[in-house]
């Protein structure tokens, strides 16, 4: 169950895997640095775009546990892709590696396309802030 309150307007369109807002309740924020799909050699584990935003997901979901939180505690999450087209394309295979770590929680989201990340292998980096 997530703590979060999604605030749709019935104004805007309809969100297909986010929230427009969450309403965050709580105490703590931990604010989330970007990671990306990189293991703990500081390696990027595969060329594959689904592969390595499962691995970014992991990744920022190990600082939230660390923290102790959990994934219904993000409210808040940015996605940093370096083709909008390689991501659309790996969408069905996001989705279902969403469902696996993310369950139904959909914080309020953005997605940029970007020149280039700080890892040249880097094809996607997700930052996000919690509130626990």
């Amino acid at each position: 169950m997530s703590k979060g309150k999604p605030i749709n307007p019935e104004s805007l369109p309809k969100p297909v895997g986010f929230s427009h807002g969450v309403l965050m309740e709580g105490g703590r924020i931990l604010f989330l640095a970007g990671q990306n799909g990189a293991n703990q050699r500081s390696e990027i584990v595969s060329d594959d775009f689904a592969v390595q935003f499962e691995w970014a997901l992991r990744n920022l979901l190990t600082v939230l546990n660390e923290a102790g939180g959990k994934p219904e505690d993000i409210g808040l999450m940015n996605i940093y892709v370096t083709s909008s087209d390689e991501y659309g394309a790996a969408r069905e295979a996001i989705g279902e590696v969403w469902k696996k770590h993310m369950g139904r929680h959909y914080p309020a989201m953005a997605l940029f396309e970007v020149k280039g990340l700080w890892e040249p292998r880097a094809k996607v980096e997700i930052e996000g802030m919690a509130v626990m």
